[in-house]
């Protein structure tokens, strides 16, 4: 089932195997994406869909060093050369559209001004990756730190922020994107008002679970009104802690998050499952509760393999799954998956930050098996 076609509003995905958002941390100079990041994404452009790694929709969206942005014209062109490249090579590419709320550090955003959340709440333990001394991610080492206390944003500056998402994703397709994701997961912006151990605002955007939808109510109608219905996905994390986001009924809070998308007709909803050790296991019914209230595809991803992933999908749960490290170390899983031939290892100590090592110089099959690389 992994290798029937599907469609995704106007594509045709050639098969079902998805290249999920990963941070990579090695955008250029103003955080604007290079040669080597589209190279990085032709290789693997075999994926059905590519989601880019997360990109923030303005300064005040960042919260790790060396991530790409999409609010400069500089950063719009350094994608154009992405997106030629993967189309060059017959792929289809979204862009995730990424503010990180109060996962940041005063050292990343504009004037030094604190990050910003629903609420003032820190994440005790919750680290971000900074660059002090301006080195780059190829000559830098940078440094994990604790995030810094966030400033509640006031209900003028919530509709500043809708407008970056919209803007976010006005620059994307004029960078030739297929389509966009917002990302309400793990633990940033979106996720920061939905979830309510993080959400403590007693105004029209928190307290009730209706109000603290609201947020992506709007974000979501807002990047609609620019880029169409069949072009906009959704990436939610329904059972994550990731960066401290808690919520006390979870199951009820995105199943009413799922009925939201579903009446906004988004092209796709993306479901983050927890995937570390002893993580909350996302029971067979909430997976069937979702696919009974919304009716476009679903989208899983985490710690899938190929046997899982063709369960998902004949079980009706799944039309999509997300591979991310397997892809990271496999520019061409799909053939890999289809031919039973062995994985490359993942190189661990690359994933964030560097050069070519760990990111473009993974072998396909037909290159190790001839002793050429990548």
């Amino acid at each position: 089932m992994l290798f029937t076609p599907y469609r995704l509003g106007a594509l045709t995905l050639p098969n079902r195997i998805l290249m999920p958002p990963m941070t990579r941390s090695r955008s250029g100079p103003g955080n604007v994406p290079t040669a080597l990041m589209a190279e990085y994404y032709a290789q693997r452009a075999s994926a059905g869909l590519i989601i880019t790694e997360g990109t923030q929709v303005s300064q005040q969206g960042q919260g790790y060093a060396w991530t790409p942005g999409i609010h400069s014209a500089e950063q719009v062109a350094g994608w154009k050369q992405v997106t030629a490249k993967v189309h060059a090579e017959g792929g289809r590419i979204f862009l995730q559209l990424w503010h990180v709320g109060r996962i940041s550090h005063v050292s990343l955003q504009p004037g030094g001004r604190p990050p910003v959340s629903s609420s003032e709440k820190i994440a005790e333990g919750v680290k971000v990756f900074i660059d002090p001394d301006h080195r780059g991610p190829e000559g830098g080492v940078g440094g994990m730190v604790q995030h810094s206390k966030p400033h509640a944003l006031t209900e003028r500056e919530i509709a500043l922020v809708v407008q970056d998402f919209a803007q976010g994703a006005r620059n994307a397709l004029a960078a030739g994107f297929d389509g966009v994701e917002i990302h309400a997961a793990n633990g940033y912006l979106v996720n920061q008002f939905i979830d309510s151990g993080v959400n403590d605002r007693a105004d029209a955007y928190g307290g009730t679970l209706q109000k603290r939808l609201r947020f992506l109510h709007e974000v979501t109608q807002a990047v609609i009104a620019v880029a169409g219905r069949e072009r906009v996905g959704v990436r939610l994390s329904p059972l994550t802690t990731l960066a401290g986001s808690i919520d006390e009924t979870p199951q009820a809070t995105y199943l009413a998050a799922a009925k939201l998308l579903d009446g906004l007709g988004v092209a796709y909803v993306h479901i983050a499952e927890a995937d570390w050790e002893d993580a909350p296991f996302m029971p067979p019914a909430f997976k069937e509760a979702l696919r009974m209230i919304y009716s476009g595809t679903l989208i899983y991803a985490g710690k899938y393999t190929q046997a899982r992933a063709e369960d998902a999908i004949a079980r009706g749960w799944a039309d999509l799954i997300g591979f991310g490290r397997p892809f990271v170390a496999n520019p061409d899983l799909p053939e890999r998956f289809r031919q039973g031939w062995p994985l490359n290892p993942l190189d661990t100590d690359h994933l964030f930050g560097g050069g070519a090592q760990g990111f473009t110089n993974y072998p396909t099959w037909a290159a190790s098996e001839s002793g050429v690389g990548a």
